[in-house]
This record gives C-alpha cells, sequence and structure tokens, in this order.
C-alpha cells in the first residue's frame, strides 16, 4: 500500500519527538517535516499532500491553510485559544495533551477520510452541475446542429481533449457521419470511411466503449499507425450515444497527450450523452444536485465520528446567539460536560469500546437536549452545549437533569452496564466577567475545571 505524505510543521521539541515516534512507527505515511516557513511555503501547494500538521502557536505566526490537504493542528499550550485558532483557520482536527498516540491516528485518518469524502463529492457535485449547465444550454435552442455543437464544446472546456466529435451512425447502411465537430463549429455533415478508423469499426462489432490508450502500441490501430501519428494523437475514446436503448452515434474523443480517463470522467461522458437523448433524465440530474449539496453542508458541520455538529459550527453559531442575547439583553448560557474517568474505560475495555461509548454518550446527550439547544463534541471526551435565552438558574437545572439521566444510563458497549458518571461546568451571561463569546466557553471550561477537582460527578456554576 503506498504511503500517504504528512507535512509537518513544528517546533516544541516534545511534540516533535512524539510526532517522530509515530511516524517511525507508522506503515500508512511519510512524514515530511519542515523546519522553516520558507520550506513550508515551498512545499505546501504541492500535490499529494494527504495531511498538514502544526502547532496552534504556529498559526498566530505564519498564518496557514491548505485547500486541497486537511489541516492538523497540536495544541500544546492554552486550550482554549488553541482550539479558537484550529477553528479559525478551519482546521480537521486538533489534538492537545496528553499526547495520545490513538487520538493522533484518529483524528489523523478521520480527518483525511473526510477530506477525500468530501473531494469526491464536489467532484460529482460539479460534474452534475456541468451536466445540469449543459441541459439548460440545449433547451435555450431548437436547432440539432447548434445542440451537438454545444455538446462537443461543453466537453472540450472541461477535458483537456484535442478534439471532440459526435458522429451519427446510419446501421442500415453502415455509414458514419460527422454531424459536430469542436474544432470545427459551421461544420456539415462529414461522411467518414470506416477503413480509417479501425477503433470506430471496433465500437460497432462490440457495440461498447472502446479505449485506445496509446495508439502506437494498441493493436486495434495497427492498420493506420502511420496515418494517425503524425496528427499527434496519442489516446483515443469512443463512447456510444443511446436513444431508446438503440446506439445511434458516438462520442468520439482524441487527445494529444497520452492519458487514461478515470471511471468519473467516463461516467461524466456517458451522462452527457444521455442528456442529449433523454430529457427526462434532467429532473433526476437536478434532484441529484441538490441532495449531493445538502450532504455536503451536512458533512461540513458534523463530527465524523461522533455524528453531533462540531466545534468549528458550534463557534459559527455561539458567535450570533451571543450578539443576539447582546443586542436584545437576552441570557444565554454554555455547559461544557465531560465523562469521569474516561480513560479507565479505554484501559479496562480497549479503546474500541471507549469509541462506542463516546458515541453512545453523544446519541444520549442529543437526545437530552432541548431544541433549542446546539449540542457539539469539543474534543476527546469533552462535550458543549449552548442554551439560547437560558438563565443560570434554567442551565444547573438543566445540567443536573443530563447529569443525573447519565448516572442511571446503561451502555449497550459496557454490556449494559450503568455507572458512568459527568462533570459539568456552567457558564452564563449576562455577567461581569463575561463580555464575549469566547469568554463564556472559558468560564463554563473553569467552572469544569473546577468540578474535576471537586470530587467529580457534579455541576458547578461558574463563579
Amino acid at each position: 500500500m503506498k504511503k500517504r505524505t504528512v507535512l509537518i510543521f513544528v517546533e516544541d521539541k516534545t511534540v516533535r519527538v512524539f510526532l517522530e515516534k509515530y511516524f517511525r512507527k507508522s506503515d500508512q505515511y511519510r512524514p515530511l517535516f519542515c523546519s522553516t516557513v520558507a520550506s513550508l511555503n515551498t512545499l505546501l501547494p504541492k500535490d499529494g499532500m494527504s495531511a498538514v500538521i502544526t502547532e496552534a502557536s504556529l498559526l498566530q505566526l505564519t498564518p496557514l491553510r491548505s485547500d486541497e490537504a486537511p489541516l492538523i493542528v497540536v495544541i500544546s499550550g492554552g486550550r482554549e485559544k488553541g482550539i479558537a485558532a484550529a477553528a479559525a483557520h478551519k482546521a480537521a482536527g486538533y489534538i492537545v495533551r496528553p499526547f495520545l498516540t490513538e487520538d493522533l491516528e484518529f483524528t489523523l485518518r478521520s480527518a483525511i477520510q473526510n477530506n477525500e469524502v468530501t473531494s469526491t463529492q464536489k467532484k460529482e457535485i460539479k460534474d452534475l452541475r456541468t451536466v445540469n449547465e449543459l441541459t439548460h444550454l440545449i433547451s435555450s435552442t431548437l436547432d440539432p446542429k447548434e445542440i451537438l455543437y454545444l455538446i462537443v464544446k461543453k466537453i472540450a472546456e472541461i477535458m483537456p481533449v484535442s478534439r471532440c466529435s459526435i458522429i451519427r451512425i446510419d446501421w442500415a447502411n453502415k455509414n458514419l457521419y460527422v454531424v459536430a465537430s469542436y474544432e470545427t463549429p459551421d461544420i456539415s455533415t462529414i461522411k467518414l470511411s470506416l477503413k480509417k478508423y479501425p477503433e470506430i469499426a471496433e465500437f460497432l462489432k462490440r457495440k461498447k466503449p472502446v479505449l485506445i490508450e496509446d495508439i502506437t502500441t494498441d493493436p486495434i490501430m495497427k492498420p493506420v499507425r502511420d496515418l494517425v501519428a503524425p496528427l499527434g494523437i496519442k489516446t483515443i475514446l469512443v463512447l456510444p450515444i443511446i436513444f431508446e436503448q438503440k446506439v445511434i452515434g458516438t462520442l468520439f474523443l482524441r487527445t494529444s497527450k497520452k492519458r487514461r480517463f478515470s471511471a468519473r470522467e467516463i461516467r461524466l461522458l456517458n451522462t452527457i450523452t444521455d442528456v442529449s437523448s433523454n430529457t427526462l433524465y434532467n429532473a433526476y440530474l437536478f434532484t441529484q444536485t441538490e441532495n449531493e449539496k445538502t450532504q455536503l453542508k451536512k458533512l461540513a458541520i458534523t463530527d465524523y465520528f461522533t455524528g453531533i455538529f462540531n466545534v468549528r459550527y458550534f463557534y459559527h453559531r455561539l458567535i450570533e446567539e451571543f450578539n443576539r442575547s447582546e443586542r436584545y439583553g437576552l441570557p444565554i448560557s454554555c455547559l461544557m460536560i465531560d465523562i469521569d474517568f474516561f480513560k479507565k474505560i479505554n484501559d479496562t475495555f480497549g479503546h474500541k469500546t471507549g469509541d462506542l461509548v463516546l458515541k453512545e454518550f453523544a446519541s444520549h446527550l442529543k437526545r437530552c437536549s432541548r431544541k433549542s439547544d446546539l449540542l457539539a463534541r469539543y474534543g476527546g471526551e469533552e462535550f458543549i452545549m449552548m442554551l439560547p435565552q437560558t438563565t443560570e438558574k434554567g442551565a444547573f437545572a438543566e445540567a443536573e437533569r443530563i447529569r443525573k439521566a447519565v448516572r442511571v444510563l446503561k451502555f449497550k458497549s459496557l454490556k449494559g452496564r450503568a455507572g458512568l458518571t459527568v462533570s459539568i461546568g456552567v457558564s452564563t451571561f449576562p455577567h461581569a466577567k463575561i463580555t464575549n463569546h469566547d469568554h463564556l466557553i472559558s468560564a463554563a471550561d473553569d467552572a469544569l475545571y473546577k468540578a474535576k477537582h471537586g470530587g467529580r460527578n457534579c455541576v458547578i456554576v461558574f463563579d
């Protein structure tokens, strides 16, 4: 299996030692350490990077954002500022002290997988938009010649082909006619000699797509190799155009460089040919595009592991709600929730069971929360909840209700065992020491800290 390249830019010695040790043992990743900002800026734009890892403290000195590779932030200093910096730079994930191999492994794997899924969906949505746009272009005219030219013109715009044509097949007389060509917009119907196009002859015999990856070596092209070579053609693709289950023509593509058409490109080309002969397909394509958009939006705001909102979306909503509270004098509260002694679960039952417990716990919190509340995963076993228009008294009551409900909750992943407890920190605005949304989170985190050091399994309100 080919190793994935991970670009790393860190200065903290402890962080570097941890990362070097991890990647030394990993057979999945190839680390690429940068020691200077200059080397980072040189390597970052290059293709082939699966992920970028850097420290939260360095983000403030070196604004960093990679549109292709996901960003993983290592937070070795203040957690709140580190998470805020990660959110501001649209990081795909982060890890905090104490640095755990499992935490890095999960964060890195999830970020890369999430990025690949998102990238694939973006490409598919782009393809669907292309087809949708082409459909509108087709419906803008009733002239068959103009419609066929619009098709080949669009294909030539979105794919690196040197020649693109549509050929009509006259099955009765076994003749071929070029009816549209991107290279010659005002072309009239041109009859082709089948002897000069063995790739099309092969297509007619098989009635299936024909791909000639290299005309200099493919045996199909041997009869005309000397004639085609001076034209600078390297790769040829012949796809069927089907109407009511009958092949009526071909989409004929040629490239000046040797290349292999991907399955996605073939699929897109097939769809484009279908659009030209099946108007009913338009409604499906539009629905498909909208569904993909919805899925992408959901993916962007959801924590991949637990299925609840991620901290980036939480910050976005919190800023909106806090500004509204300031403007209209409304209260707003925040709960910081942490599972007590979660490390013991991992140590006793294993990390796989610990992961299942986290998922169950997140689902339970989601069921416990009100429709107006916003729940997100803050990191690790910590969760955060925003309670709009909720006073300190109401937030405390809500936190106590959650705490008591968790106490009796039976976890399937723990074979029906109960007894898990949580510590909860509560903060509420208006408050003399809370003047912005960051203060609201920091206050809840401070209260949680006191709850954890005050015996756990309790709710502490920010004093």
